[in-house]
């Protein structure tokens, strides 16, 4: 797990202690690397307290059809992991020492294509905080995790995981931990789990690190409801559905801060 020095300069840094964190999905990239910019910066004003910049991959397992079809766009315009990592170092070079906390969001096979060293070392100088890699379990992250020094590393619980499983994950990450949930993809959904709060709580048992909550949270009203339960709120189809519009992107980001804000006032 991650050293108090490594949280306050890490992921750790963008989760208050009185309240649940925001944490806004965008993909790098889509539509263009100018928007996605723009949007990052949107995002950040809106109010996100940390940032999941997804990179473009061809064959995204855990993400519904926003995510992916946003991937193809960026990736029609020639984003990768390279491109992310240096969208991320622009982003965070112009919006300066209150910018919130980057994590990346890549499958493992960019990682490494990359070498796990070189992609380090390039996070680490882009600023970049954090990563999160949904097909990189624990027990197949040694090569990453021997590079990755200065990085969170974000590993996923899901509803499926056992007792031991979250243990492992508890263990193994540092910045926070990704709870998943609901089986299957990303995208939005209608409502939430009714055993999302016993999953929040399995969870906790298993680790001491802030505990995020991503899959299906689509509004306001579902974030809030997140928000009373976990320490994040992940939001990623939502948002990237208005991405080609920055301003939509900050007021749809404002609003979900707001409800997040205020769910433990």
């Amino acid at each position: 797990m991650a050293s108090e020095g490594a949280a306050a300069r890490g992921l750790g840094r963008g989760f208050p202690a009185d309240r649940a964190a925001l944490v806004i999905y965008l993909m790098a990239g889509y539509p263009d690397r100018a928007t996605s910019l723009a949007a990052l910066h949107a995002a950040a004003r809106g109010g996100a307290d940390v940032i999941e910049l997804g990179v473009p991959y061809g064959n995204p397992l855990a993400d519904g059809p926003t995510i992916a079809e946003a991937a193809t766009v960026a990736r029609e315009g020639g984003f990768g992991l390279g491109e992310s990592i240096a969208l991320a170092a622009e982003f965070l070079a112009e919006a300066g020492p209150d910018a919130p906390p980057v994590a990346l969001m890549t499958y493992l096979n960019p990682l490494m294509r990359m070498g796990p060293a070189r992609a380090a070392a390039a996070m680490r100088e882009a600023g970049v905080a954090g990563v999160i890699v949904p097909d990189m379990p624990p027990e197949a992250a040694r090569p990453w995790l021997a590079a990755s020094g200065g990085i969170d590393t974000v590993f996923l619980a899901a509803p499926t995981s056992t007792p031991e499983r979250l243990a492992t994950v508890g263990s193994a990450s540092a910045g926070f931990v990704y709870c998943v949930s609901t089986t299957g993809v990303t995208g939005e959904r209608t409502g939430l789990s009714a055993e999302l709060g016993g999953l929040v709580e399995s969870v906790r048992a298993h680790t001491t690190l802030p505990v995020a909550v991503g899959f299906g949270v689509s509004g306001p009203e579902q974030a809030a409801a997140v928000a009373g339960i976990a320490d994040g709120v992940v939001v990623g189809s939502a948002v990237v559905r208005r991405q080609d519009d920055p301003f939509a992107v900050e007021a749809f980001v404002e609003l979900l801060a707001g409800a997040v804000r205020s769910a433990r006032s």
